[in-house]
């Protein structure tokens, strides 16, 4: 079915029956992006929350100098979308776009809150993921301020090893905070050890 990994997804944290399911897969629209397609672009008006059904989407931005700073990647079974200006309906400072095909599972910001009306168990599940999008959030921070690249680079490999091995260097390395010729240089010293 085409809705089952999201359906997964959001019953890790809620348990809807088929009346609640059939509402909100109703309120979903399907998308797809080539590969380096754009989701959202620097100035436009994020509409959607976005559900990665297949596929891997980057969202950064890009400082006064042209450099590429990634907030985050996204694959299948993640939310992707610039929640500050979805909710506020302002512009996005953000790019997002798509590293490989991806297919999304798309909602509006009208059709969410009637989501949240008829359904108030999802405000309990975007609540949660919310807290723990934040959570991660809070201690890449954290792990930028406090860590070494080094250290920084094996957290990441560790964590996320499906991403070390799908989505180039150097996006990886705009990631991280470091250039590409920089983190060529701490893989290979890495490789030695």
């Amino acid at each position: 079915m085409e809705f089952d990994l999201l359906l997964k997804n959001i019953a890790r944290h809620v348990q809807l029956d088929q009346t609640e399911i059939d509402f909100f897969t109703s309120l979903l629209e399907k998308k797809k992006l080539k590969k380096k397609k754009f989701l959202l672009k620097f100035g436009e008006i994020c509409k959607t929350e976005n559900f990665i059904v297949k596929g891997c989407l980057r969202v950064y931005a890009v400082d006064g100098n042209g450099f590429e700073h990634i907030v985050m990647f996204g694959i299948e079974d993640w939310w992707v979308s610039d929640l500050f200006s979805l909710w506020t309906n302002s512009p996005t400072t953000y790019y997002i776009d798509a590293l490989e095909d991806t297919e999304l599972l798309q909602i509006s910001k009208a059709n969410l809150d009637a989501l949240y009306e008829r359904v108030p168990k999802f405000e309990r599940f975007f609540r949660i993921i919310l807290q723990n999008a934040y959570s991660a959030q809070q201690l890449r921070i954290n792990q930028n301020l406090s860590y070494t690249a080094e250290q920084r680079y094996l957290n990441f490999v560790e964590k996320y090893p499906s991403f070390a091995r799908r989505i180039p260097q150097k996006q990886i390395s705009a990631y991280l905070g470091m250039t590409p010729v920089f983190l060529s240089m701490l893989r290979k010293k890495l490789s030695k050890k």
